[in-house]
């Protein structure tokens, strides 16, 4: 296999491991236990209030109960890939370890009836497919949009 095939193999799995990433976090909480090591570290830097929460979170079921709360508050609230998965990954029998970053988008109405298109980065650490540790910047409620509109 040259290393070209390598790198292309890498940076797909890379973008399917932040597909599932989104699709948990868009309440598909059962994913926890595919994508999630069952221990692992979240690193949170938006300032919005109760976001230190996400520093204690620590196994699958904690994280899948704090999904489902966001959601609850959010009702609406859409998360997507938004751009190029930036990847650093090697691959072991097809399970990778290494680093991949993307940014996206989250879609929500807020109490007002106003549509926000929030832009953030998600960089997540594997181990052996796993997720073992999360880095995460958003824009919050005050954030745009990287894109414009008419891009997504």
């Amino acid at each position: 296999m040259s290393v070209d095939s390598h790198v292309t193999e890498a940076q797909e799995t890379g973008a399917r491991i932040f597909e599932l990433w989104s699709q948990m976090w868009n309440g598909e909480v059962a994913l926890a236990d595919q994508i999630m090591a069952p221990r692992f570290r979240l690193r949170y830097a938006q300032q919005a209030p109760g976001t230190d929460a996400f520093d204690r979170i620590q196994q699958r079921p904690q994280l899948a109960e704090m999904i489902i709360r966001f959601h609850r508050d959010r009702p609406g609230l859409r998360f997507a890939p938004d751009g190029e998965a930036v990847t650093e990954l090697h691959l072991i029998d097809g399970l990778a370890t290494g680093k991949v970053a993307r940014p996206y988008l989250a879609r929500l109405t807020d109490e007002t009836g106003r549509r926000l298109r929030i832009s953030g980065i998600d960089m997540l650490r594997l181990d052996n497919g796993l997720i073992t540790e999360v880095w995460s910047v958003s824009g919050g409620r005050g954030g745009r949009a990287f894109y414009p509109d008419d891009q997504d």
